[in-house]
């Protein structure tokens, strides 16, 4: 489920694989073995793309079904 949202959230932005390998800094083969499924992703990686995209790291994994706003944990009671 992760993978599909991780590749919807890149495409929705119209960011290519490339430059968000140079963002990330990451080789774009990495990357893309990352988005196929074919090496896990580090937590690293995912709390990068999180930040990077404004979601938390619960949407990438497929724990949370919506996106939140890109300011959700300020919004959430202590």
């Amino acid at each position: 489920m992760f993978l599909k949202n991780i590749k919807n959230l890149r495409e929705d932005n119209d960011i290519k694989q490339k430059d968000l390998c140079k963002i990330l800094g990451i080789a774009q083969n990495t990357y893309s073995q990352y988005e196929t499924g074919k090496i896990a992703w580090t937590d690293e990686m995912l709390i990068k793309l999180a930040l990077y995209y404004g979601v938390s790291t619960d949407y990438l994994v497929g724990l949370s079904e919506s996106e939140p706003p890109v300011n959700w944990w300020f919004a959430q009671p202590l």
